[in-house]
C-alpha cells in the first residue's frame, strides 16, 4: 500500500534536514516530532540509494518510495499504539513500572513496540501532560528518602512459607536518579538511621540536603512551615554535616 502524501512529505523533509542542512538525527526528530530511530532509518535508506540534496526534480513520491523501500507486495500493518492516558494513570499505582506495563502490552500485542520505543512514545506523551511544579535540581544537592509503601515478603526455606515482611527503604539523588534500596525489618528509628548510614557508604559521600517524607522516624511533628525533626535523626544529620528539609505535609500533585 503506497504511503500517504503527508508521510512522503515528511520523508522528504527528513532527507532535506539531514543531507541538506546537516542536522543530527535527534534535532530532526525533535523538529518533525517523529522517533529518532525512524529518522535514522529514513536517512540510512536515502544514503544507501545514493540520494543527495536537492532531490532530482522529476523524482515523484511513487518513485521515491520505490527507491527507498522497494516494491510493496502487500499492505503493511502498523503496530498498535498503547492508550497512553491509561498508561500514565497506571503508573501512579504502587509498584507499577513502565517495564510491567510494557510486558502487559506485548502480551496483548506480540508484534507491538519494543521496550525502548514504548518508553520513547510514553516520554513524548508525558512531556505534554500538564505539570503543576517543575523541580530544578543541582548535582549532589538533594537526596530523597522514604519507604516504598509496600512490604517485601521474607520466606523461611525450612517452613516453605512467609516468615515475616520487611520494609523497603529507598533513597534517590535528585539529578542522576541514582537509586539505593534496602529491605529492613521495620520503620523503627534505629533501622531508619542505619539505612541512611549504608546509603552514604553506597554513594561514597553525603548530599547537602536530606528530603524525607513526613514519616514518624524522621519527622516528629509535620508542619508546612516548621516541621519538628526527630532528635536522633537530627543528630545523625549533624554528625554527617547534612541538613534535613522534610517534604511538604500535603498530598503531592
Amino acid at each position: 500500500m503506497p504511503r500517504p502524501h503527508t508521510a512522503m512529505r515528511k520523508i522528504r523533509e527528513v532527507i532535506r534536514l539531514s543531507l541538506g542542512e546537516r542536522l543530527s538525527l535527534r534535532q530532526i526528530s525533535s523538529s518533525l516530532q517523529i522517533p529518532t530511530t525512524t529518522v535514522g532509518d529514513y536517512v540510512r535508506r536515502a544514503r544507501n540509494a545514493g540520494l543527495s540534496w536537492p532531490l532530482p526534480s522529476d523524482l515523484d513520491d511513487d518513485s521515491l518510495e520505490s527507491l527507498l523501500f522497494g516494491s510493496q507486495t502487500g499492505p503493511t500493518q502498523e503496530r498498535p499504539m498503547p492508550d497512553w492516558a491509561k498508561v500514565h494513570l497506571e503508573l501512579r499505582r504502587p509498584h507499577v513500572t513502565l517495564m510491567l506495563l510494557w510486558y502487559e502490552y506485548r502480551q496483548a500485542f506480540p508484534d507491538g513496540y519494543g521496550y525502548s520505543q514504548f518508553c520513547e512514545h510514553y516520554k513524548r506523551f508525558a512531556s505534554k501532560v500538564d505539570v503543576v511544579m517543575r523541580q530544578n535540581h543541582k548535582a549532589g544537592e538533594r537526596l530523597y528518602v522514604d519507604f516504598s509503601g509496600g512490604k517485601v515478603p521474607i520466606y523461611d526455606q525450612k517452613l516453605a512459607e512467609i516468615a515475616t515482611e520487611a520494609e523497603l527503604f529507598v533513597a534517590v539523588l535528585g539529578v542522576s536518579n541514582l537509586l539505593y534500596a534496602e529491605a529492613i525489618p521495620s520503620q523503627e528509628l534505629m533501622y531508619w538511621i542505619d539505612a541512611h548510614v549504608r546509603t552514604f557508604e553506597f554513594l561514597g559521600g553525603t548530599p547537602q540536603l536530606l528530603i524525607p517524607d513526613n514519616l514518624r522516624s524522621g519527622v516528629t511533628r509535620s508542619n508546612r512551615y516548621e516541621p519538628e525533626i526527630n532528635a536522633t535523626y537530627a543528630e545523625m544529620a549533624a554528625h554527617y554535616g547534612v541538613a534535613i528539609l522534610p517534604a511538604r505535609a500535603f498530598r503531592p500533585r
